[in-house]
């Protein structure tokens, strides 16, 4: 049977459920099934641009969701259970869900519609040749951290002290933190680690960060803590400490500044590769690749709110700026 008549299943697995209910009507719309779960960023931008390719022309495709709802352990539960299926392709956002799925099946092609770093995680082993059923695209989150520090102290000259809220269940962390305290030695900041494990810690960690007083907050690149994102951003608000984000979502909630890749662009280039892959090609032979556009978001009612100005050289280097 030719692949334009038969099944096609994709998984998309990933942390954030909040946006999801529009995505979802697009379950219904053909005869074919292809079991997704996206991130709360992509969730649009993957639907407009798989609709223009041939998988979804006709109307032949049905999306299916599983979310974690910011339970990282529930990933072992939905990555074998989607895989039982059976399905043609698995799409994730994130470590924890690139790794379930990886562990989930070694021959179920999986595209990473984005992740923080995929050769330091031991997702693949080379981004030019990903090899195995594995390949996608990388936010750069190692880097970024450093960056996101940089950009705290361009605010607050006098930047001392930071404080950041972290996941530690994520295997990202660990590696990330060697970056980020790099950065803090060069600029002469003492770092403090808020780790949480689960969702029902996060309350927890935000009094425990608003008691220690650090005079800004980095919040880690996390499905998890992004999931919490407006309780995050109205305790540290609340608690008069500035933060930078990694997502644009924190933004959107009253987030003060957010630095990150722009995730929208990187799951328009991963549905063209799901699009490649289901026409045949393989996924360890197509690079992982590497973000290459990002953005700045300054929010300048929660600076107001903060007591903060931001100074003309970051002012004029925002992708974004809310009013």
């Amino acid at each position: 049977m030719g692949n334009m008549k038969r099944r096609k299943f994709i998984v998309l697995i990933g942390g954030a459920a909040a946006a999801w209910p529009l995505a979802a009507r697009a379950a219904e719309i053909g005869p074919h099934r292809c079991s997704c779960q996206l991130s709360l960023a992509a969730t649009a931008e993957i639907r407009a641009k798989t609709e223009r390719t041939w998988l979804c022309r006709g109307g032949t495709v049905r999306f299916e969701y599983r979310f974690a709802e910011g339970h990282d352990d529930r990933y072992s539960i939905l990555a074998p259970e989607l895989v039982a299926l059976p399905v043609d392709l698995i799409l994730t956002s994130g470590t924890p869900a690139a790794l379930a799925a990886k562990t989930a099946t070694s021959t179920i092609p999986i595209v990473m519609g984005s992740i923080g770093d995929a050769v330091n995680t031991g997702i693949v082993s080379s981004l030019a040749r990903p090899g195995g059923n594995i390949t996608g695209f990388s936010a750069l989150n190692l880097e970024l951290e450093g960056k996101r520090l940089e950009l705290l102290k361009l605010l607050i000259p006098q930047l001392s002290r930071v404080g950041m809220l972290a996941n530690a269940a994520n295997p990202l962390l660990d590696v990330s933190l060697k970056s980020l305290r790099s950065a803090a030695d060069v600029l002469g900041v003492s770092l403090d680690i808020f780790e949480i494990r689960r969702t029902d810690e996060i309350d927890g960690a935000l009094l425990k960060l608003v008691q220690a007083r650090p005079e800004a907050v980095v919040v880690a690149a996390d499905t998890l803590l992004l999931n919490s994102r407006r309780e995050i951003v109205e305790a540290l608000t609340k608690g008069n400490l500035p933060a930078i984000y990694p997502f644009r979502e924190y933004a959107a909630v009253g987030g003060l500044l957010v630095h990150g890749a722009n995730l929208s662009v990187l799951f328009e280039r991963a549905a063209a590769y799901v699009d490649r892959i289901l026409k045949g090609a393989k996924p360890g032979d197509l690079p992982v690749q590497q973000a290459t556009e990002f953005e700045i978001i300054i929010n300048l009612k929660a600076a107001s709110a903060l007591g903060l100005k931001f100074p003309p050289t970051l002012l004029s280097r925002a992708d974004e700026v809310i009013e």
